[in-house]
């Protein structure tokens, strides 16, 4: 379980009981001899005789082990082969497991044969392994601590294993470290006998400024993911080799300036502020996923001046939104909050009287982005009339009409739907004035940000009877979870939807965002590329090949490349490729070289006036 993804013996019981009535229970009953074993709740040889009487495997059933375990090479070993390959001569194989399915594994990666100590079989006539070798020390209780003293290896001994039975080296100083692997497994009761955690091969080597086949480890990369984000994410991070902490709520202001220090990678919704002051002490952060559709709670320029990109979810959760406006429109045209409250209290108000159909309807569309043009099209499939007013030239969808102002569309349409965001200039769009230029008995939704609406104008129009309803999904002040509570004038008034910002809220639209804001986040740390990217310019980068990629993100001033190009030329460094695009803010230079370089250019490129952030990758 540290070379393998996989205890082998666990993985060959799987192969020996792929059929049959007792698969599950042997199955289960291997797996728990084996952590008893690891965890030094059980004996070791007393483990090895159980394990190996209820398996007896064939010789077949081993060939077809090694085939499976060379797909189960630990992720960080098979990226770092050539570390493996440069020092075979100091690496040593120490294993309870057995020599017949290791060799074959890890010969691949250089490692000498005679330099692997591990059990071995015992078979009968018909190939079938029955016993072990008693007589190898590595069979017996505190075998690994007796083969190291056999070995009497020279200079100092790191050891790296994920067990109890690894721990006891260490414990009979015969080694100088103990690194427990974290990569495949995590043994709580063994990770406080380590020395360091090494939650893969890459930490170990940055640990001792060995070559590694990442330029930094991820495990050392910090991600917080805040207001309840979606598994998804947190399964995506984690299995990238991140660090990942999550809270189910947001955090106060002053909370998050201090939790932020230490994140790399900050993941959001639309609650977290992250404002000027907050960004002062995100001092490590190069990254945040807004795991919803707005971004207006982050400073974009703050974080474009710290060099902090920004990636948003512009479609993922479009058509949750939409369905709910549309069932929303229905809910209020029938009446149906009214009708729900009264006969949950006993009342039969069984009428047509002001209810009606939405078909033929007239809807106006206050901002025709994503949402407002997909609602559009299904609005327009049940028979609605569409108008759209937006600040930005929108090119119509089917038979949809563009208002010239909002004063147009408001005075010809019934239904008005908002879908814009939450900038400065949009707060209260509309109030006493708008709401006198739309229709008598007209009906409105608010499922985009809270700020637009004068909630106080909103309640004297819809008592007076000029809005015949509203359905609001949004909030000027919203609580920070579950647990706090929620207070708006609008309580109690008729035929109106009251929701807690639900809109985008769908197994299905969370696990999008979930998926999409991640995979944004990881190919930019991965490769440095942009795309979608809110705040950065856009760059579409080949993949990399055999070079090292270095990462200029500097303020946009003149001369730049010229000086990054001058520190290379100086250094006698071949450029294999590079990419250059700025926007008003920030300029951002992507520059393949050989891999073969002095390490003080990478000081001098920091040192170029007006850098922001530099990075390497490979």
């Amino acid at each position: 379980s540290t070379f393998t993804q996989v205890e082998a013996l666990d993985l060959l019981t799987e192969i020996v009981f792929s059929q049959g009535d007792n698969r599950e229970i042997v199955l289960k009953e291997i797996k728990e001899i084996t952590n008893l074993a690891m965890s030094g709740k059980l004996d070791f040889r007393t483990s090895l005789e159980k394990r190996i009487s209820l398996l007896k495997p064939s010789k077949k059933h081993i060939d077809d082990l090694i085939t499976e375990l060379k797909k189960e090479v630990s992720v960080s070993f098979k990226r770092n082969k050539e570390f493996f390959e440069k020092y075979r001569n100091h690496i040593y194989i120490i294993s309870n497991g057995f020599k017949e399915f290791i060799v074959p594994i890890v010969k691949e990666y250089g490692i000498k044969q005679d330099q692997v100590f591990a059990n071995t079989f015992r078979f009968n006539k018909k190939g079938i392994a029955t016993a072990f070798d008693r007589r190898n020390v590595l069979s017996s209780n505190n075998g690994k601590v007796k083969q190291i003293k056999n070995l009497k290896l020279p200079g100092e001994v790191f050891v790296i294993g994920d067990g109890y039975t690894d721990y006891e080296i260490k414990m009979a100083g015969l080694a100088n470290k103990f690194f427990v692997f974290t990569e495949n497994v995590e043994r709580k009761n063994i990770l406080q006998y380590a020395d360091h955690i090494a939650p893969s091969l890459d930490e170990l080597l940055y640990l001792y400024k060995i070559k590694s086949a990442l330029s930094y480890p991820k495990n050392r990369i910090k991600v917080l993911l805040l207001e309840n984000v979606h598994s998804t994410a947190f399964d995506l991070l984690k299995k990238e080799g991140y660090t990942v902490e999550e809270f189910t709520g947001s955090l106060s202001a002053s909370q998050l300036e201090e939790k932020i220090k230490d994140v790399s990678i900050l993941g959001i919704r639309s609650k977290t502020k992250l404002t000027k002051k907050v960004l002062t002490n995100a001092r490590k952060l190069i990254a945040v996923g807004a795991h919803c559709i707005g971004t207006n709670q982050v400073d974009l320029l703050e974080c474009t001046k710290r060099g902090i990109i920004v990636f948003n979810a512009p479609f993922s959760n479009t058509r949750s939104v939409v369905e709910m406006a549309i069932a929303e429109m229905i809910f209020l045209l029938r009446k149906l909050p009214d009708t729900l409250t009264a006969i949950q209290k006993g009342k039969w108000n069984k009428t047509s009287s002001e209810r009606y159909e939405i078909r033929g309807k007239k809807l106006g569309i206050i901002g025709y982005g994503n949402i407002g043009s997909q609602l559009s099209v299904l609005a327009e499939s049940l028979g609605m009339e569409v108008y759209y007013f937006d600040i930005e030239e929108r090119l119509s969808l089917g038979n949809a009409r563009k208002c010239k102002t909002l004063k147009e569309l408001l005075s010809q349409v019934e239904i008005v739907s908002l879908h814009v965001d939450g900038r400065v200039e949009n707060k209260n769009m509309l109030g006493d004035r708008q709401f006198d230029w739309m229709s008598d008995g007209a009906y409105l939704l608010n499922l985009s940000r809270g700020n637009l609406i004068d909630l106080k104008s909103l309640k004297k129009h819809l008592k007076s009877g000029k809005l015949k309803g509203a359905a609001l999904d949004v909030f000027p002040e919203e609580p920070l979870n579950n647990q706090q509570k929620f207070h708006t004038e609008l309580m109690g008034l008729p035929n109106l939807i009251l929701t807690p910002h639900i809109g985008g809220s769908t197994e299905e639209a969370q696990e999008n965002i979930a998926n999409f804001v991640p995979n944004k986040i990881m190919e930019y740390v991965n490769t440095g590329q942009t795309t979608n990217s809110v705040n950065f310019p856009n760059l579409n980068l080949p993949e990399l090949e055999n070079a090292h990629r270095l990462i200029h993100i500097h303020h946009n001033i003149s001369g730049i490349l010229a000086n990054i190009n001058n520190v290379l030329a100086n250094h006698k460094i071949n450029i294999l490729g590079q990419y250059l695009k700025t926007n008003e803010t920030i300029g951002y230079v992507i520059t393949d070289i050989d891999k073969k370089y002095n390490n003080n250019v990478i000081v001098d490129l920091k040192k170029i006036e007006g850098t922001i952030k530099f990075r390497v990758l490979y």
